[in-house]
């Protein structure tokens, strides 16, 4: 397929984007490929641009109008995106030149329904690839327990307001309308838990749907020598490292305070009392460090590969007490790097881990069980491992085979 030509669709771009890697990996596979956002931190490729001035304006304007309007919803429940406004780039040479469209993250400011409808008009195949629910549901981006996205969303437990045709109720609607007028969407959920909740959908029930999971270049993530790779992290040899990684301590959707109460539970027994804590994705935050019963050291926000293939190899065990998640890219990340992952049974999660082979899956919210799990996979040295189906050129595989039943 040489003279394929794909357009990727997403709100920014840095080294580490599911899109910029899936943007490689089409390149190396020898398919045309480009990616279009409304930023980007990678500069100097022809084949990555990003909006002007003008889109940055129209995205500050929607974040803005998103925020006044969804000012009262529960925070607890993570983010509601309503896209009012969004720049149309269906005119666009890089769109117009693509023979398919992803579509992956690009809220924010960046594209709206109505500028995805200009999208839809053009006729191309449009793959939306979810990271989340917010595609099949009426805004929420992970709807926990309510599961009125599989009929019709009102009276969305994010506003406190017992109100029927609320916002989500709002778009909902306006998302069926759109989603039924055009015979040229496709949906990709990269597990098995978003590929039933897709079917499952009001929304997109009816819709061709697939499963292909994230892809990560297993060439890349691997196992080294862990001893350096602490050396470089300026850990010491003997200190056993706790990895955990999040840009927001406190979002809702990452399960910090049970990674920290099983902490706590594990400080009682002396055994567990050299642990290292790296945290990555965040800054220093002084109230979490004094809360922390180890040493601990905030990596901050990593920006290359590199930098999270040595953090992951630092890493004895690697932690993820997501609440939600719909795939789980950090743990594919640390299994790729031989660090066995503990996490809570939720979400794609459990495609990627194999009970006490390649990590633990600990009960949902159960800090004694994420303790349990932390222990087990140091009692008994497990290593871990990426599961063969998550193999990067079978997925890229994947990937060329849809867009040519689509294109045929």
């Amino acid at each position: 397929m040489r003279d394929l030509k794909v357009i990727h669709l997403q709100y920014g771009t840095n080294q580490t984007s599911f899109g910029n890697r899936l943007h490689k990996a089409f390149l190396k596979a020898g398919a045309g490929s480009h990616i279009l956002s409304l930023s980007s931190d990678i500069k100097g490729s022809e084949q990555i641009t990003s909006l002007g001035k003008k889109g940055r304006y129209i995205a500050k304007g929607t974040k803005a109008i998103e925020t006044y309007l969804t000012r009262n919803t529960k925070k607890e429940f993570g983010m509601f995106s309503y896209p009012i406004l969004g720049s149309d780039i269906s005119k666009k040479t890089e769109v117009l030149e693509a023979d398919v469209i992803y579509i992956h993250w690009v809220l924010n400011g960046f594209l709206s329904l109505d500028s995805m409808e200009k999208l839809f008009q053009l006729g191309k195949p449009i793959i939306f690839f979810l990271h989340d629910m917010w595609t099949i549901t009426g805004g929420c981006h992970h709807s926990f327990s309510c599961e009125k996205y599989k009929t019709e969303c009102n009276n969305c437990p994010f506003f406190p307001k017992d109100k029927v045709r609320d916002l989500a109720y709002k778009e909902f609607h306006k998302k069926r309308k759109l989603f039924q007028k055009y015979n040229n969407l496709h949906f990709v959920s990269p597990s098995k838990w978003l590929y039933n909740c897709t079917n499952e959908s009001a929304l997109t029930k009816n819709k061709p749907s697939f499963l292909i999971p994230n892809y990560l270049d297993d060439q890349m993530f691997k196992p080294f020598n862990k001893k350096i790779a602490k050396e470089i992290m300026n850990i010491k040899e003997d200190e056993t490292v706790i990895a955990f990684g999040a840009v927001y301590l406190d979002s809702p959707y990452k399960g910090w305070k049970y990674l920290q109460q099983a902490l706590e539970l594990l400080e009682k027994n002396e055994k567990y009392n050299n642990f290292h804590i790296l945290i990555f994705g965040s800054n220093y935050n002084k109230d979490i460090a004094e809360r922390i019963p180890f040493k601990t050291t905030f990596a901050g926000f990593l920006s290359s590969d590199y930098a999270l293939n040595l953090m992951y190899n630092a890493a004895d065990v690697f932690v993820a007490p997501s609440l939600a998640e719909a795939f789980g890219y950090v743990i594919l990340e640390s299994l790729s790097c031989g660090t066995p992952v503990v996490a809570f049974t939720t979400g794609g999660i459990p495609d990627l881990i194999d009970h006490k082979a390649n990590g633990y899956l600990a009960d949902y919210k159960d800090s004694h069980d994420l303790a349990n799990g932390i222990k087990y996979c140091l009692d008994n040295d497990v290593k871990g491992y990426a599961l063969p189906e998550f193999e990067g050129d079978l997925i890229i595989a994947k990937h060329l085979g849809l867009i040519e039943q689509i294109l045929n």
